[in-house]
């Protein structure tokens, strides 16, 4: 028998109608049936972070999820709707209309190879990404720093 994976996604757009853009992503990566979202954070908006000059701000958010899919396929899966959506990754940091990165997972809590890296290796450095986990998944513990959400939150923001 399989068992469900928990994963958390964080999700955000800088380019064009973000909160359509992150709404159609969510639908779209629940269209096989085969990733539920049972969380979805408060969107908080956020000023771009490295890339081009000129950016606009980011709209970004997290999603827990719960799927029969294994690591490697939700991550096929999410850069599937990435590029579906019109992302290209020609520039480094440039403008995207829908980003899913995924931060977390339960069933492999810890995967670094060419292709994947869970824990996402800077979640515990960005406040746009603490900021919607705290509020969605305080509990979950990083499994390489094992501190929770809300204790990287407030190491954080000191």
């Amino acid at each position: 028998m399989l068992s469900r994976m928990r994963a958390i996604i964080g999700v955000g757009s800088n380019k064009g109608d973000r909160a359509s853009f992150i709404k159609q992503a969510k639908e779209a990566l629940a269209d096989n049936g085969d990733v539920q979202v049972i969380a979805e954070s408060s969107y908080f908006e956020n000023p771009a972070q490295g890339g081009p000059a000129g950016q606009g701000a980011f709209l970004n958010g997290a999603w827990i999820l719960e799927t029969m899919l294994g690591a490697h396929q939700l991550l096929h899966r999410l850069q599937a709707i990435e590029r579906q959506f019109g992302r290209t990754r020609s520039v480094v940091h440039g403008a995207r209309t829908i980003d899913l990165d995924l931060l977390l997972c339960d069933e492999w809590p810890i995967i670094q190879n060419a292709v994947l890296e869970l824990p996402h290796p800077r979640l515990h450095e960005r406040d746009f990404v603490l900021m919607p986990l705290n509020e969605i998944a305080p509990d979950w513990k990083h499994p390489i720093l094992k501190h929770s959400m809300a204790d990287l939150w407030k190491l954080l923001n000191g």
